[in-house]
């Protein structure tokens, strides 16, 4: 079994339990299959909207052939789901998560608590320090002390910079000394926690406003990456958070976590849908090498695999 077809076994086994049972027996694609398809994508909360786009154009696919086997049917999911992760026009399956020539390379990491976003950062951290590059990792979510703590052990796991205050420090100010820091040291990529909180959107605005405006007292053109970490397991919760951090800040990308623990891996195709933001990267595990750069093409393949599933 691939990486990613652990990530998404759950989602898989749980998708063609259902439709596997409508097809069987079956030789033409009916109501009933079309309807047990939609029952299987909502079911892994890909999202209403999401599923009746697929389902309409899979009934537009199939109108002149309806004599479909579930191979076939396979096929055309992929195709569509594919077409569904394509954020931009051009866009291919070799984007690279960081810009290099950008240095230092400044990602602002956003997400509510208990999503992983912390240890998101740490693993991020150790990969970037296993190619050679210069980290600095900012602790600016001041207002959880076990979230420091826990950057902190990351940092020093991973061999990277941890930039730090007093709890309850401006999140601001340790965002502007991290980048100043970073660029003394000629660091390649800067990692910044915010807090995960949204307790008040304005105030969740307010506050990561003031940190990407320090940012740029001393890098103009950063943060050149917004992060929002986005736990599976939670569903349409999911798509909840990815409304109000969009509406709070200007959130460039995605990483979903936990994976393997979910049925519910279609999450991450509605979200893309719905909010046209790309994903760079999954969580499909607890290891240190279990978050991996999100690849469209083998996310869909190990999604719509047969092969893991007994008929």
């Amino acid at each position: 079994m691939g990486l990613f077809s652990k990530g998404v076994k759950k989602t898989n086994e749980s998708f063609f339990q259902k439709i596997s049972r409508a097809v069987v027996g079956k030789s033409r694609v009916s109501e009933d299959v079309l309807d047990a398809i939609e029952e299987a994508l909502v079911s892994s909360d890909m999202g209403v909207d999401t599923t009746l786009k697929i389902i309409d154009n899979l009934e537009d696919r199939v109108e002149k052939d309806k004599y479909m086997n579930l191979n076939e049917l396979v096929e055309i999911l992929r195709d569509e789901i594919a077409k569904l992760l394509k954020v931009d026009e051009g866009e291919d399956d070799s984007v690279q998560p960081f810009d290099f020539s950008k240095k230092p390379y400044v990602m602002l990491v956003v997400g509510v608590n208990g999503v992983g976003k912390t240890t998101t950062i740490g693993k991020l951290a150790s990969s970037l320090k296993s190619q050679g590059k210069k980290v600095v990792i900012g602790a600016a979510d001041t207002f959880r002390a076990a979230a420091v703590d826990q950057l902190q052990i990351w940092a020093e796991r991973a061999g990277v910079d941890i930039v730090r205050q007093q709890m309850g420090s401006d999140p601001a100010s340790v965002a502007y000394d991290t980048v100043k820091s970073a660029v003394a040291k000629g660091a390649d990529v800067v990692l910044i926690d915010t807090a995960g909180r949204l307790h008040n959107r304005v105030d969740l605005m307010n506050e990561l406003t003031k940190i990407r405006n320090v940012i740029r007292k001393v890098i103009p053109d950063g943060p050149h990456d917004v992060l929002l970490v986005l736990d599976s397991t939670t569903g349409q919760n999911a798509f909840q958070q990815a409304k109000e951090f969009s509406r709070a800040t200007d959130v460039t990308s995605l990483a979903v976590t936990k994976l393997d623990g979910s049925a519910k891996g279609g999450v991450v195709i509605g979200i893309v849908d719905q909010f046209h933001i790309p994903i760079k990267f999954i969580g499909i595990g607890e290891g240190i090498d279990d978050l991996k750069v999100f690849s469209k093409k083998e996310f869909v393949s190990s999604l719509f695999s047969l092969e893991d599933i007994k008929q």
